[in-house]
């Protein structure tokens, strides 16, 4: 009886057991079922999220886009309403700058006291001012030969960005042979199209008006005064392009269009002006040639032209620029030859020479030349 109890309470137990194991089974796999959706949930929610946040930073980056848009077309209608307002008034304030600077002229020749405003025919670029240095070429008709294009590739290639931004270089077209100007016009435009745009490069004409009556001597059969005509003629057309230069620069560098330029020549320019301590200089070289490679002070470029115009007649400018040195530096009283042999000391030459002549063909029809910077 007692066996049979405790089998019976066995029996009990393992039922109950077995019973609680199938609720506890039950119970796990709904959990489990349960855990799997939920995962399922998650996972969906965490796609939904996904693609929210994906369309969310499409939607920020179209939006980004639009503004950008909007605010380049803001900018463009500013800058071309600016750049129209600035070209009127540069056209108004730096035709009465450049008009002022001519005004010395008719002092000297009183032809053009008849004229208004004197100022060049031509202007391509962007009349720039406020640069450092300005940098003069004058350009003739040479017939079937030129330079220009060798000359300004050379000046402009060996330009810093920075330089380029503080100077600008002014051809000056001192012909009125209408196919010369149309050619270089049309030259500079199609290889030099940059530096026109930014203001770097510039192109003047000078006015037929402007030259006092010589067309006597150019006439003529005589060589000697053919030649005498030219020569005249040169002097008068660097004073043009250093009248229109004055307002523009700290610096004026006078140059050919048949030249070459060295390697950084005007980071050595600038290193070496700001060396010498006094600025109490007329001019530095640069070269030993002529008229190349000669920097003035801007403000002196006035008293240099005034000077020039009261004997252009009688020498060559290169001559004229050793005579203005003697009436400076020589002092009443000091015998020539003394003054002379002082100046060689105090003359400011930059040796080894940074700009080198390769023009063969003279502006003079049928001569040649073959002049060599030996320092350079």
């Amino acid at each position: 009886m007692r066996t049979r109890h405790v089998n019976l309470l066995i029996t009990l137990i393992a039922v109950v057991l077995f019973s609680f194991s199938c609720f506890c089974i039950s119970r796990m796999t709904q959990t489990s079922n349960q855990l799997t959706n939920c995962r399922n949930h998650i996972s969906e929610f965490k796609e939904s999220i996904l693609r929210l946040k994906n369309k969310t930073e499409r939607n920020r980056q179209e939006l980004l886009n639009a503004f950008k848009e909007m605010k380049r077309d803001i900018t463009k209608k500013e800058r071309d309403a600016q750049n129209a307002v600035e070209k009127k008034v540069n056209a108004l304030d730096t035709n009465e700058t450049v008009s002022d600077a001519f005004e010395v002229l008719k002092f000297f020749f009183p032809h053009l006291r008849k004229v208004d405003r004197i100022y060049p025919d031509v202007i391509m670029g962007r009349e720039k001012t406020g640069v450092t240095f300005a940098l003069g070429i004058s350009t003739v008709n040479r017939g079937n030969y030129s330079y220009l294009k060798q000359t300004l590739t050379s000046i402009l290639s060996r330009m810093t960005l920075a330089e380029e931004k503080d100077s600008v270089v002014i051809i000056s077209i001192a012909d009125s042979n209408e196919n010369y100007v149309k050619s270089v016009v049309d030259m500079i435009t199609k290889k030099f199209k940059r530096q026109v745009t930014s203001g770097s490069l510039e192109v003047i004409s000078i006015p037929a008006y402007f030259y006092p009556n010589i067309s006597h001597a150019a006439r003529s059969t005589d060589g000697s005064e053919k030649l005498e005509s030219w020569r005249i003629k040169q002097v008068l057309d660097f004073c043009f392009l250093m009248l229109y230069a004055q307002p523009k620069a700290m610096y004026y560098l006078q140059l050919e269009d048949d030249i070459l330029a060295n390697k950084m020549y005007l980071t050595k320019i600038t290193d070496f002006v700001h060396s010498i301590t006094s600025n109490n200089w007329l001019y530095i070289e640069f070269s030993v040639l002529g008229f190349i490679g000669k920097l003035f002070k801007s403000e002196d470029l006035t008293d240099f032209v005034r000077f020039f115009l009261m004997f252009y007649k009688d020498k060559p400018i290169d001559l004229l620029l050793g005579d203005i040195f003697l009436v400076k530096m020589c002092t009443p009283g000091e015998a020539l030859e003394k003054c002379i042999e002082r100046n060689k000391h105090i003359r400011i030459r930059y040796k080894p020479s940074l700009f080198q002549h390769v023009g063969i063909q003279s502006s003079y029809p049928g001569r040649e030349q073959y002049f060599k910077d030996i320092y350079y």
